[in-house]
């Protein structure tokens, strides 16, 4: 397929356009920042806002990847972000679905839910949480988010686009992820609105590939975690202390993440092959200790 990606200088962007490059996938990339990725058929330098930028992007593609947009709540101007992102979500949308394209798959978040950025404390209303929760939002990004959703599905119902948004955690590698490791063995309060999620940038990649790669049809909200959490704390004792009485719809052992990630699974056949652990040494058999073996 020939793909756009928009947002492609940014952290995900990167990883999302090797991975279709080794999947034998086309690129046209697009973004604020200039792209140096000598691969692509066409890169783009610009404000998604332009529906001339835009409608040049979209010229010819198979399916877009939609990455592009303000990632955070952290703004002086809290409306001026929330436009942003759903001026440029709409655009980027409208302007695939009368290219005639059949595919967007595009980045929503777990900030959908209301958790992550909420200005007071919040719980869930249970766990594992799928994506039927219900919405608890009171920030600007995370209702920009919930507005992306709506968007995808609206973009089905008018020109027929098969969507995919995909709300990911904390996404990352590197120092990026070590120090968030580190902050959440500092303090695992300072993750509670997170719930502990996380996902690897690479494993983020994949599940965007699948999600192109897919036949399925429709418009579709997936939940995309890690399997574990960030944390070093068991997962219920985690909601113990941090959560106390939000209710458990199945069982939740070990450090398993918190959030369902089921249909994710069932649906593009996604499995997250990346932890931050290390694995535990296998047993020693009581007959071999104190030998020593060669190969």
């Amino acid at each position: 397929m020939l793909v756009l990606v928009t947002g492609a200088a940014g952290h995900i962007g990167g990883h999302v356009t090797r991975e279709l490059l080794a999947a034998g996938h086309r690129v046209v990339l697009t973004d604020l920042l200039p792209v140096g990725e000598p691969r692509a058929e066409r890169v783009h330098t610009g404000d998604l806002q332009d529906p001339d930028l835009v409608r040049a992007a979209v010229e010819g593609v198979d399916a877009v990847v939609h990455l592009g947009a303000i990632p955070h709540p952290n703004v002086p101007d809290p409306s001026a972000l929330f436009a942003h992102n759903c001026l440029t979500t709409h655009r980027v949308f409208e302007e695939t679905g009368r290219a005639g394209a059949h595919r967007v798959v595009a980045a929503s978040s777990m900030s959908a839910v209301g958790l992550a950025w909420s200005p007071e404390p919040l719980s869930p209303c249970y766990v594992p949480l799928d994506e039927q929760h219900p919405t608890l939002v009171r920030d600007p990004y995370g209702l920009s988010k919930v507005v992306l959703e709506e968007v995808a599905a609206a973009a089905h119902r008018r020109w027929g686009l098969d969507t995919v948004s995909l709300r990911f955690p904390f996404t990352g590698v590197g120092d990026r992820l070590d120090h968030f490791l580190a902050a959440c063995a500092r303090d695992p309060a300072g993750q509670r609105h997170d719930l502990w999620g996380w996902l690897h940038t690479a494993d983020a990649a994949t599940a965007v590939r699948l999600a192109l790669e897919t036949e399925l049809r429709g418009s579709h909200v997936l939940n995309v975690t890690a399997a574990d959490t960030t944390s070093a704390v068991p997962s219920a004792e985690l909601m113990a202390r941090h959560h106390p009485g939000v209710a458990t719809r199945a069982e939740v052992t070990g450090h398993a993440t918190l959030f369902d990630t089921s249909a994710c699974t069932e649906l593009l056949g996604f499995v997250p092959r990346r932890t931050w652990r290390i694995p535990e040494a296998p047993e020693v058999p009581e007959a071999l200790e104190g030998e020593h073996t060669s190969a």
